[in-house]
């Protein structure tokens, strides 16, 4: 690890922690060189992730996406913002947890609606609608009637 101050390569730990969400590792470092302290961060390598776009086009996994449409399908609701992420690390992990080095967006939305589901039904009317594209009144009615039975047998 070269120290920021002087470039040199020779450092030694000071202090290992756990970040807050315990996903790296902070590390304070002395430098051997010039005594100056700085702190890094370890983090696990994760395989990267393509995904396939309903045209066909590629791009890099981004779980910001993710959240920005369960942020948009519980505004007004009271799903607190811990929840919305605790749902978006969920779908995130089963994702990477499949080992698939590509995903189909259909997939991810399937994921996402699953637990929005479980979370907050109209949050979850609000992201299969746009997610499914209802192009008509019916539509819309079939998946809300499908919802209702299942909340029904549920009784």
């Amino acid at each position: 690890m070269k120290c920021r101050y002087c470039l040199s390569t020779e450092s030694k730990v000071i202090d290992s922690r756990p970040t807050e969400d315990g996903t790296a590792i902070r590390r304070r470092r002395e430098c051997i060189s010039c005594g100056k302290r700085f702190t890094t961060y370890e983090k696990i390598e994760e395989i990267p992730i393509t995904v396939v776009k309903r045209d066909g086009t590629r791009q890099a996994f981004d779980s910001t996406k993710i959240l920005a449409g369960v942020k948009k399908a519980c505004e007004k609701r009271p799903v607190s913002v811990a929840a919305q992420n605790e749902l978006v690390d969920d779908v995130t992990r089963e994702i990477f947890n499949s080992f698939e080095e590509e995903i189909t967006t259909i997939r991810i939305g399937e994921l996402v609606m699953k637990h929005l589901k479980a979370l907050d039904e109209v949050a979850y009317v609000r992201f299969a609608s746009v997610y499914r594209s209802f192009k008509d009144i019916n539509t819309f009615m079939e998946e809300l009637k499908t919802l209702l039975g299942e909340a029904e047998s549920g009784k």
